[in-house]
C-alpha cells in the first residue's frame, strides 16, 4: 500500500492499492509513502477535447492572425485544417507516433492523466484509420490513458468540394466508420457542425450512423456561426456539445433540459483572439461544464490544460474550484469514465496530482507557472518535478 501523507494545511492522507483508492483521510500503514508536504493533491486531470495527433506546423497562420487575419480569412487563402491534412496524409504511422510521444510527456507533466484524441486530419480511409492507430500504438507506449474520437467529419476535403453527398457517404460507410467501429479504434464520433464544414443535417445523419455503430456521440457546435448545432446535441443525444461561443439561449436551454456537457475550449479563443464561450451563463443555468486544451496546430497551440483553466478563470469568470471540477468530474464524464475517474473518492482509480502549493485557488492564480510535483497514474507515480 502506498500512502500520501501530509496533504494541504489539513495534513490529511490518501491511501492507494491496486491501483484504486483505499481510503482517503485516515492514517494508514504503509509499504511506503509519498510526503505531500503540505500541497494539495487532486485528482488526475482530463483533457477532454483535443487533436494531439497530427503533422506539420501552421505557426505562419499565428503570424497572420497578429496581423489581423481571421480564421476564416486564413482558411479562404489556403491555410486551416487542410494544411494539417496535407502533412498528417504525407506522414508514415510512425511519424505519427514520434510526434506525439513529446507532447503527451508534457502533457503528464502538467498533471493531465487522460486525453481525448480525435482523428480528422486524415480524410481518407487509409488516413484516418492510420490516425486511430496511432493512438492505439500511443496508448501501449506511455501512461497517459488516451481515448479516441472519429472525427471523419472535420472538413470537406477539396477533392469532394463538388462532391459533398459522396463525402458524407464515405464518413458513415462500412469501409471506415464500420470498419473503425469493428475495430474497436473509437469510442466517440464527432462532426464539426459549421457553415465552412458540415451542415445539421449533414451533422445529423454522421451522428445517427454513428450511434447505430456504438460510437457515442459528439460535436463541435456553434464555434463561428450560430446554425443551431447545440440544439442538434440535444435531439441527437450527444455526450457533450464542445465550443459553444455562439450559443444562443435557445442552445442553452436545449443543453440544461437534455443534460449534454459543454466541453468548452479557454485556450482556443485566447489563441485565436475571439470573445470566449458563455461558461457562467451556462453554469448558472445548469448545464455541466467540463474544461479541455482543443490542443492542435492551428487554433490552439496550447498544452497546458493548467494554463486552459487559469484562462477559464480570468477571462470566463469561473471560479478555480469550477474550473477543476470541468477538468476532472465534469471530464470524465464528458469521457463516459465517471464512474472511475474526477474524483477522490474511495474505489476511484488512482489518478492524482501531488502539487506545490496547499490550494486550487493558489495554482491556478499562478498563471503559467507548473506546480505538479509528482503524478500518478492508477496508483504509480508517473512523473515528478525536478526539484521534487
Amino acid at each position: 500500500m502506498l500512502v500520501i501523507r501530509n496533504i494541504g494545511a489539513s495534513r490529511t492522507c490518501i491511501a492507494i492499492e491496486d491501483g484504486r483508492i483505499a481510503e482517503v483521510g485516515v492514517e494508514q500503514s504503509a509499504d511506503s509513502i509519498l510526503d505531500a508536504r503540505g500541497g494539495a493533491v487532486v485528482p488526475g486531470l482530463i483533457d477532454s477535447h483535443t487533436h494531439l495527433v497530427f503533422a506539420g506546423t501552421r505557426s505562419d497562420e499565428f503570424v497572420m492572425r497578429a496581423k489581423g487575419m481571421s480564421y476564416l480569412e486564413i482558411a479562404d487563402a489556403g491555410g486551416g485544417i487542410w494544411r494539417t491534412v496535407e502533412a498528417v496524409r504525407k506522414a508514415s504511422l510512425e511519424d505519427l507516433v514520434e510526434l506525439a510521444l513529446p507532447r503527451l510527456a508534457r502533457m503528464l507533466s502538467y498533471g493531465v492523466t487522460t486525453v481525448e484524441v480525435k482523428s480528422g486530419y486524415g480524410l481518407t480511409v487509409e488516413d484516418e484509420i492510420k490516425m486511430l492507430f496511432a493512438v492505439r500504438k500511443l496508448q501501449a507506449l506511455q501512461p497517459v490513458e488516451l481515448v479516441p474520437t472519429y472525427l471523419g467529419a472535420h472538413t470537406i476535403p477539396p477533392e469532394y468540394r463538388h462532391r459533398r453527398e459522396a463525402y458524407v457517404d464515405l464518413v458513415v460507410s462500412d469501409e471506415l466508420m464500420g470498419r473503425v467501429a469493428a475495430e474497436g479504434l473509437a469510442e466517440f464520433v464527432d462532426v464539426f457542425c459549421e457553415e465552412s464544414a458540415f451542415t445539421v443535417e449533414e451533422s445529423r445523419r454522421i451522428l445517427e450512423a454513428g450511434k447505430k455503430r456504438g460510437l457515442a456521440p459528439k460535436i463541435h457546435a456553434d464555434q463561428i456561426t450560430q446554425m443551431g448545432a447545440s440544439r442538434l446535441a440535444a435531439e441527437v443525444g450527444c455526450v457533450s456539445a464542445d465550443h459553444l461561443e455562439r450559443i444562443d439561449e435557445r442552445g442553452i436551454e436545449a443543453l440544461s433540459a437534455a443534460g449534454v456537457i459543454a466541453g468548452l475550449l479557454p485556450g482556443c479563443s485566447f489563441y485565436l483572439g475571439v470573445a470566449q464561450a458563455p461558461a457562467r451563463r451556462l453554469l448558472d443555468s445548469g448545464v455541466p461544464v467540463a474544461f479541455a486544451t482543443n490542443y492542435n496546430p492551428g487554433s490552439s497551440m496550447v498544452e497546458s490544460l493548467p494554463l486552459a483553466l487559469s484562462i477559464a478563470c480570468t477571462q470566463m469568470k469561473v471560479t478555480p474550484s469550477e474550473a477543476l471540477q470541468g477538468a476532472t468530474e465534469t471530464a470524465a464524464k464528458a469521457l463516459k469514465r465517471g464512474d472511475r475517474l474526477g474524483r477522490l473518492e474511495t474505489g476511484m482509480d488512482a489518478d492524482l496530482v501531488v502539487l506545490d502549493v496547499p490550494t486550487v485557488d493558489e495554482w491556478l492564480s499562478e498563471v503559467g507557472r507548473s506546480s505538479v510535483r509528482a503524478v500518478l497514474k492508477r496508483g504509480r507515480v508517473m512523473h515528478e518535478s525536478p526539484r521534487s
